[in-house]
């Protein structure tokens, strides 16, 4: 047990020799609380270990610069928004080609239908629409579940995330009550009017859930990623695909992060085929895209409803969804990255890190332990949980936030929340290595 002392001892260490080697972002941070809410273009940057945020000066492949020209191996990539590499040359170029093209036409474009037919030859869905975020394309798959069943209510697992989807920000509290997430601003309703929360990896707790028959939708992830990393025990997944099946139930699959998996992501590498399945992010190279892909008889059924004159006000899609800009980036992106000999660069490397981390916690006989999936990778202050709340329950906000800014010291950017790392083939094994020798020497100094 490391105590708390030790933590509050080696954080005020740590700090200084932040501040110290900051001077340039301490200052932007003075400017920038002036204009911005919080000091913060967004809410997640308050999440970055330090009294204030490191300001980047650009970023290539895995590696980013700060504006005091410090150099990090970054391990966040924009929480995966970045998973294809910064800068990734082929990317930029399709994306300054396009800039003289135009940008918007709210017309096709060639290269929308090949991201289509590509994203379809990926995870096996027949039919796709684009949207700016995995938030908008979560929210419209469960407009459209709702449409189809004639039913209310969704399912999600507790302590899941799905963006900033009002009826997905929930919990389940004490007495077992499905409630909004602590933090979650404003919720337009009681979630548990909408939403029915079931923990992760319970089979009995779904099937309740489900035979109530008040149920358009499941929405999960093959695995959690955003409470930390929680893999499907044995069966699950296939259990929730028969029990959907059964009940009649739309299964929709989140795969934004999960595409870490391979590919194709989790779902297909591990055999279960859904109803819908949503891709964010990572599939444009940077560039705010998602989409969401149903079944032929799923899409059949949508396009009975895409009719007549309010089709503009549906509640799903968007002025820029779709773009001529963004079928530019998901292609390059697709083109160029995420492909079977990237995964084979960085899975392994995913492995190294592993591997380092768990000698390092043997070797101090913590019982800490070291989770994978795919090109992403965590350690956790605790055994492997098997669910969101026990995953809730293992964080230790001050050793977290005390090893996230002694790694940022050392020139090392873990994802802020969690101590989450994920590999780009840009990464190496160098890089791998400099995060084992750091976790080292932190972990050294908060036994001695």
């Amino acid at each position: 047990m490391i105590a708390e002392s030790r933590i509050t001892e080696l954080m005020a260490s740590e700090v200084k020799r932040f501040v110290k080697g900051h001077p340039e972002s301490h200052k932007m941070a003075d400017r920038s609380s002036s204009s911005l809410l919080a000091g913060v273009p967004m809410p997640w940057m308050k999440r970055w270990a330090g009294p204030f945020p490191v300001v980047a000066d650009r970023a290539e492949g895995g590696t980013i610069f700060d504006i005091d020209g410090n150099t990090y191996v970054d391990f966040c990539l924009g929480d995966t928004g970045s998973m294809t590499g910064h800068a990734n040359a082929p990317i930029s170029q399709a994306i300054s080609v396009q800039t003289q093209r135009g940008f918007t036409t709210m017309l096709p474009s060639s290269d929308i239908a090949w991201v289509a037919n590509n994203l379809s030859e990926r995870f096996g869905m027949s039919k796709w629409q684009f949207c700016l975020s995995a938030t908008d394309a979560n929210r419209f798959s469960l407009r459209i579940a709702r449409a189809l069943s004639g039913k209310s209510k969704i399912v999600v697992n507790d302590w899941c995330y799905h963006g900033t989807v009002d009826e997905t920000l929930v919990i389940l509290d004490e007495q077992g009550k499905t409630v909004s997430r602590p933090g979650a601003i404003g919720p337009q309703v009681d979630p548990g009017l909408t939403t029915i929360a079931v923990p992760f990896n319970d089979l009995e707790a779904m099937e309740k859930a489900l035979a109530g028959g008040d149920v358009a939708c499941v929405l999960m992830e093959p695995a959690l990623t955003n409470i930390g990393i929680v893999l499907p025990q044995p069966g699950y997944l296939e259990g929730v695909r028969k029990l959907t099946k059964q009940f009649g139930v739309i299964l929709i699959l989140d795969e934004t992060h999960t595409i870490c998996a391979g590919p194709q992501g989790a779902s297909r590498l591990w055999g279960i085929d859904p109803d819908m399945l949503v891709i964010g992010k990572t599939i444009g190279g940077g560039v705010p895209v998602a989409a969401y892909g149903m079944s032929a008889e799923v899409g059949s059924k949508v396009e009975s409803l895409m009719q007549g004159h309010d089709l503009d006000v549906s509640g799903i899609g968007g002025t820029l969804s779709g773009s001529a800009f963004a079928g530019a980036a998901m292609r390059a992106t697709l083109t160029h990255a995420l492909r079977q000999e990237d995964f084979d660069i960085a899975i392994p490397l995913a492995t190294r890190w592993s591997i380092g981390v768990q000698s390092i916690i043997d070797l101090h006989g913590l019982p800490w332990t070291v989770q994978q999936l795919g090109c992403r990778a965590e350690y956790w202050f605790s055994e492997h949980p098997q669910n969101g709340a026990q995953a809730a329950a293992s964080v230790n906000d001050g050793l977290e936030s005390y090893m996230h800014l002694y790694a940022l010291n050392r020139g090392i950017l873990l994802t802020p929340f969690h101590n989450m790392a994920l590999m780009t083939p840009f990464h190496s094994a160098p890089d791998v290595d400099k995060h084992t020798s750091v976790f080292a020497e932190c972990v050294s100094e908060l036994v001695s």
